[in-house]
């Protein structure tokens, strides 16, 4: 009895991926480190720069809207209006985590492929060691986010505390992602270059400058309540901006679309690195 469920269960690959992990928290936590240094090997500042790039931009957001383009003024939201920078700012801060995440994890296989064709090294690893090594640079990022809010006037607030939901659960959903896209950029260069192509397609649509739940026909609105990246980002700002509660139920169909969502991804993705783990070596 217990073989047979062993075996249905592990139809989707889930459970290898899981025993893949025992043992290997040291090991994952020293290459995901390694991970962010390699990345900016050579360069005088080293991992430094992976917080510099994101932190110019802001401050060329900052500038654009708040010194240049002033005619912008403001997005309002149920009767309250924010300043376009900080808006922007509580949008830009998790998509810079989900497109390195989107991106660096369809990459990482192909990346990693030493370990992959001359060590005997659970290749799940390389996706979650990479996730990780951007996670910091997210923590990092939030934490600047976070005191320039606070020179906006906006927070402290216990709704603040929202954030330790949304971001462990964002960096869940797109290592999960990466179980599919690796395996599949690992096979096909085009499929990598497809992920790279639709990147900014992605960005306008996912509401990081705009505030989709302000779309006035009711059927795109509905539709936008499938795009995951609208549901983080709508998120980080109902901790920091709109102080509105995670399970509020105005927002039941765009919570219940999520986790759907990411449920199938799962099994998706579990499925999808079970059938090519196997013949990866070969490929690479």
């Amino acid at each position: 009895m217990v073989n047979i469920t062993k075996s249905k269960f592990d139809f989707f690959g889930l459970a290898n991926i899981i025993n893949e992990h025992k043992g290997q928290r040291k090991k994952i936590f020293l290459l995901s480190v390694n991970e962010l240094k390699k990345k900016y090997k050579g360069a005088a500042l080293g991992s430094i720069w992976a917080l510099i790039k994101p932190t110019f931009t802001l401050f060329i957001l900052w500038f654009a809207f708040t010194i240049g383009i002033r005619v912008s003024g403001t997005v309002k939201y149920h009767g309250h209006e924010f300043a376009r920078f900080v808006f922007m700012l509580t949008g830009y801060v998790p998509w810079f985590f989900i497109s390195e995440n989107i991106i660096g994890g369809s990459r990482c296989i192909r990346q990693n492929r030493q370990f992959v064709t001359k060590l005997s090294f659970p290749v799940s690893n390389i996706m979650t060691f990479t996730s990780l090594s951007t996670l910091y640079v997210h923590v990092m990022l939030c934490g600047i986010m976070y005191v320039v809010l606070l020179l906006f006037g906006h927070g402290p607030s216990l709704y603040n505390l929202q954030y330790f939901y949304y971001c462990p659960l964002m960096f869940l959903f797109f290592l999960v992602l990466s179980w599919a896209t690796a395996p599949l950029s690992a096979f096909s260069k085009d499929f990598e270059n497809l992920v790279n192509s639709i990147i900014t397609g992605l960005f306008w649509v996912s509401g990081i400058f705009w505030n989709t739940y302000d779309i006035d026909n009711i059927w795109i609105k509905r539709i936008m309540y499938f795009n995951p990246i609208n549901y983080f980002v709508n998120g980080y700002r109902k901790c920091f901006l709109y102080n509105e509660l995670i399970f509020d139920s105005n927002y039941t169909t765009e919570t219940i679309a999520f986790y759907v969502e990411f449920l199938l991804l799962i099994l998706i993705g579990a499925h999808y690195y079970k059938k090519l783990r196997k013949i990866l070596p070969d490929v690479l």
